[in-house]
């Protein structure tokens, strides 16, 4: 699990220290990377210089609990303050041998009409090439692009020149889809339309992103319970359901790509390059430490008392659970946590 931790001059450090705490206290179970997180401006607005000092600051005293460094250049109050916040995170990222998590590009506006609303993905390629990243970094560190909406309005040829750009980059460069949060927040109508119906649904396509340009991209599920997301749950295999409706991916192999895209393809992004590709599961084949997946092979129903009980064989579900056995396979548990 990747743990977004804000971190600015209202809250301190006490969330970096409280994920550290926890970090520990969920060991035996979850292998938790701490991502410190600058989710408020740090190149603007009157606590950017405040925000940007606590993470530096953080960044040094709490060095070896921290893997990634995170921020958000698109909530900055201008392109040349969110351009320095792609410089510094990246300078910061590789003094401090840390992945990179940008949350970039989060607008529906079309770049085609002002200069100025050119995505600031084009930005991160070029700022990582200057910075030397695919020799400077260790090979283990990954940069995650989250959100990137935008993208999702450039014609063909322009998505296409960009997947040419980032692959002949050699950057270890993964687009995270958020679907969720994304369907919530973006297609707003302007004030001033009198029509709320036309509104645009917009998240990367991330099937296509995989299988049309030959990208690294996974889905994720982020903010649960808050303005971003205010509904759903953390469950991965209901998001990998969830988006053969968003993306309108009905096949057999849509849904291997799509669980693909919640378990081995979402590890790679965050640098847990030890996974292969998913394709079906067979038994007793190793899961490289990922859920472990039951079916009930029939259920009982309940009778009235002297007439017969009628065993039927369930519809399989797929869910997330912490499994138990006992010898023989046939006392086979499930204990839901």
């Amino acid at each position: 699990m990747r743990a977004f931790v804000e971190i600015d001059h209202v809250t301190g450090t006490l969330p970096l220290t409280t994920a550290i705490r926890l970090k520990k206290d969920f060991a035996h179970l979850l292998e938790l990377q701490i991502c410190a997180f600058a989710q408020d401006p740090i190149f603007s607005t009157a606590h950017g210089d405040a925000n940007r000092a606590i993470i530096e600051d953080a960044l040094v005293h709490f060095a070896g609990s921290i893997g990634v460094l995170g921020t958000t250049p698109y909530v900055e109050t201008s392109r040349e303050a969110s351009l320095s916040n792609v410089k510094w995170a990246i300078t910061a990222a590789l003094e401090h041998r840390l992945s990179l998590d940008f949350h970039l590009d989060y607008t529906l506006q079309s770049p085609s009409s002002s200069p100025s609303l050119r995505p600031l993905t084009y930005s991160v390629i070029d700022l990582l090439k200057e910075h030397n990243w695919v020799h400077t970094a260790d090979e283990a560190k990954t940069i995650v692009l989250g959100h990137c909406t935008q993208l999702s309005m450039l014609d063909d040829a322009e998505r296409e020149a960009l997947a040419g750009a980032i692959i002949a980059s050699r950057l270890p460069i993964h687009f995270v889809g958020l679907p969720t949060s994304d369907m919530y927040m973006m297609g707003r109508p302007d004030a001033d339309l009198k029509s709320s119906h036309n509104r645009p649904r917009g998240t990367i396509h991330v099937p296509s992103i995989i299988k049309e340009l030959n990208l690294s991209a996974c889905l994720g599920v982020n903010n649960v319970g808050n303005a971003f997301t205010p509904f759903g749950t953390g469950d991965p295999l209901q998001l990998a359901s969830w988006a053969v409706g968003i993306y309108q991916a009905g096949t057999v192999e849509d849904a291997e790509l799509l669980y693909e895209c919640v378990s081995s393809r979402a590890r790679q992004a965050i640098g847990l390059h030890g996974s292969t590709p998913c394709g079906p599961i067979y038994k007793g084949q190793k899961l490289l430490g990922m859920m472990m997946l039951i079916n009930q092979r029939t259920v009982e129903l309940p009778a009235a008392p002297g007439q017969s009980s009628m065993v039927v064989t369930p519809r399989p579900r797929l869910s997330l659970k912490d499994v138990v056995w006992d010898p023989p396979e046939t006392n086979m548990r499930t204990v839901v946590r």
